[in-house]
């Protein structure tokens, strides 16, 4: 085979699409602007690092830890009159929840938590003032 054809060959070849951290700055523009809007409460604000590709020894350990599939990305550890926290999964626009997801958003309703889905900041601006409206 020729060095041409190895690289036709190569251009056929399906290539995994890179991702674009698009839910990763819209993630980001949302902690930040809840820090600067509610500085006293920046700590009741945090992220769940559920995601991402790990091998096989970590996976285990956090699986050990308590680690478990479709938590929230973020939870506000902050009740209202009718919720105990609130729990938002960021998703982009054409996001969608995966089964175990939608699984742990039943159980966390159940107990007595709301739980949103945000697709932007405006989505995330406009949950978090409901939930504190209901204060």
């Amino acid at each position: 085979m020729k060095y041409d054809e190895f690289l036709q060959e190569e251009k056929k070849k399906k290539t995994r699409k890179k991702p674009d951290d698009e839910e990763h700055r819209i993630q980001s523009a949302c902690v930040k602007w809840f820090k600067l809007q509610y500085p006293k409460l920046q700590y009741t604000l945090f992220a769940i690092p559920n995601g991402g590709r790990r091998d096989a020894l970590t996976g285990a350990k956090l699986k050990e830890e308590g680690v478990i599939p479709g938590v929230a990305d973020l939870i506000l550890l902050k009740s209202n009159r009718f919720y105990g926290s609130l729990c938002i999964e960021m998703k982009t626009p054409t996001g969608e929840q995966k089964e175990a997801q939608k699984a742990w958003q039943k159980e966390v309703e159940s107990t007595g938590n709301k739980y949103v889905i945000c697709r932007s900041i405006d989505d995330f601006i406009r949950e978090i003032t409901d939930y504190f409206n209901e204060m």
